[in-house]
């Protein structure tokens, strides 16, 4: 036995780095494999990491606590800042007309937690006990399955409880499962509540993708015939019809060319426009007849080419601040973002990491694709700067103090408010001050994981000492029970309002709850029972807020109630 001393040290010398390692480790993939487990359909996904820690902690498997806290807040700001990188360019632009109903709404079903909250705390627990309302906030974010909320719950305690904050943990484990549950469960109450048919839901969406505006790019081959245009220019043909389009190739008595905005129409040109799908039969109408051709395939000394923006200096220009067809003598027909096509409007801004699709000379091109970047290495590395001056400016913005009257200690945004505000902010505007904000989705989404999963196992490891004595011996089937309300009553408030007083349709419903509770889960389910994007797009429009309230309100409520 002696031959394994070493092994037996591995394990039990909880102070040195390979332990350390190896508990993270172990803790982290246990809670990963076991998280693809699907129950009724549904998983916990990465979340189960806390159960893991749990466990691990219970049995005694654990490492210093000040090593805990450290990667604990590290995961925690790390997390935090990549989510505010990933939803700040679409922040401000998610409240449109119908987004700022939905984000009403959603900020409504946000308070009515915390209302209910409250409630169950006051009904159902003994409020001369100070650590009561702590534990209760941990339930409030494992029933609404938001684990941001709980780490920057758990750093505001830290300041109001110094000598030793509650383990909400326990409480947030004891809630999350049927959170995850309720949320479905209640999504699917409003459908048999305000008698939807699935059906008519979908058709309704289908008609409503007829009528309204599409912005995908669409190509047609025109002949001019309307003698009005004689004589007019391409930027007086533009400015009379009031609709976005581009005319990428004009052939005018045989021959081919890359028009500009000076470019002159005469009867009988014919001409490649790229328009919005939506637009295509008013500009044919006004202008002429499609035709049967197609100027692609015709041998002139023309090209196509698609390129990658990785200049950082394009960042934030506008496509008509480029003049692209007036100076370089090319046209930009279409571009693609995240893999989606969008039409290439005058007032679209370019990001690093778009792709235009560019049409003219060879060489004309070429000096496009130089002066845009071009250069796929340089997207392949990541603009680690740029992460890390944010966080530094999002921690020295977390612990500016800001006295309140009434506060017995100055409130401060801390490692989760802090960072998040700089990032969606960098997010938005960091191209304004010569930071390269690009940041791949798969390289956005590792970071963010392995900052949730060291977040999760260090909180785990922590709470487990003592988590069997508080759910079995103490207030867990409370817990557990009162999550459920906190879960299902404002869902069950929200749904019905929105349907019937502001009429939207059932997927956007329940792709706008899921965004609420920013649970993956929930819009998965959407998904599976909607062909149309309704589900994602409610989501992504109240994502961005949701996600912030939740960090926001869980330092109030700390820093307000629980002190």
């Amino acid at each position: 036995m002696e031959n394994f001393q070493w092994l037996r040290d591995l394990f039990t010398t909880n102070d040195s780095v390979a332990h350390i390692t190896l508990l993270y480790a172990i803790v982290i993939a246990v809670g990963v494999y076991l998280g693809k487990i699907k129950v009724f359909g549904v998983s916990l996904g990465v979340t189960f990491v806390l159960f893991a820690g749990i466990l691990a902690g219970h049995i005694g498997f654990t490492a210093p606590t000040p090593i805990l806290t450290f990667v604990q807040d590290f995961g925690l700001i790390l997390f935090v800042f990549m989510i505010g990188m990933q939803v700040g360019p679409g922040f401000f632009e998610s409240f449109g007309t119908q987004g700022i109903k939905l984000n009403g709404l959603a900020a409504s079903a946000i308070l009515l937690n915390i209302l209910v909250m409250f409630a169950c705390y006051y009904i159902f627990f003994d409020t001369t006990n100070k650590t009561n309302l702590p534990m209760m906030v941990g339930t409030l974010y494992g029933a609404v399955t938001n684990t941001p909320g709980l780490g920057a719950a758990n750093e505001a305690l830290n300041t109001v409880f110094p000598s030793g904050a509650p383990q909400i943990a326990s409480a947030y484990a004891c809630a999350y499962p049927l959170g995850v549950l309720g949320i479905i469960g209640a999504t699917i109450l409003i459908r048999y509540a305000c008698k939807v048919k699935l059906e008519k839901e979908e058709a309704q969406l289908a008609e409503m993708e007829g009528t309204k505006t599409n912005k995908k790019p669409y190509k047609m081959h025109l002949e001019v015939t309307n003698k009005y245009l004689e004589g007019k220019t391409l930027l007086q043909v533009h400015d009379f019809l009031n609709r976005d389009f581009v005319v990428s190739r004009l052939v005018h008595q045989g021959d081919l060319c890359i028009p500009n905005r000076d470019t002159i129409f005469h009867v009988g040109d014919q001409m490649l426009i790229v328009c919005a799908e939506a637009d295509q039969e008013a500009i044919m109408a006004f202008i002429g007849p499609k035709l049967d051709i197609d100027f692609e395939q015709q041998d002139q000394p023309l090209v196509s080419k698609r390129i990658l923006i990785t200049n950082p200096k394009i960042n934030g220009k506008t496509l008509a601040s480029m003049h692209f067809s007036s100076v370089h003598g090319v046209n930009v027909t279409r571009l693609t973002r995240h893999g989606i096509d969008l039409f290439a409007s005058a007032a679209l801004p370019l990001q690093v990491g778009d792709k235009i699709m560019v049409v003219g000379p060879e060489d004309a091109v070429n000096r496009v694709a130089n002066q845009m970047g071009n250069s796929t290495s340089k997207l392949n590395a990541p603009n680690i700067a740029t992460i890390f001056v944010g966080i530094f400016l999002g921690l020295i913005f977390g612990s500016f103090p800001l006295a309140i009257p009434g506060m017995p200690v100055p409130v401060k945004l801390g490692l989760a408010g802090g960072p998040l505000i700089i990032a969606i902010l960098i997010g938005r505007y960091g191209y304004k001050i010569h930071l390269v904000t690009y940041t791949t989705t798969s390289a956005n989404m590792m970071l963010r994981e392995i900052g949730l999963v060291l977040f999760l196992a260090s909180v785990g490891i922590k709470a487990g000492a003592n988590f069997f004595e508080t759910v079995v011996e103490g207030d867990g089937m409370l817990y557990v029970l009162t999550g459920f309300l906190i879960t299902i009553i404002p869902i069950l408030v929200v749904g019905p309002i929105a349907r019937m007083k502001f009429k939207f349709n059932y997927f956007t419903i329940a792709g706008m709850i899921a965004g609420t509770y920013t649970d993956p889960p929930a819009l998965a389910y959407a998904n599976s029972i909607c062909s149309k994007e309704a589900p994602a797009v409610g989501y992504s429009t109240v994502y961005p807020l949701s996600m912030f309230l939740r960090i926001f309100t869980a330092q109030i409520i700390v820093l307000f109630f629980c002190g």
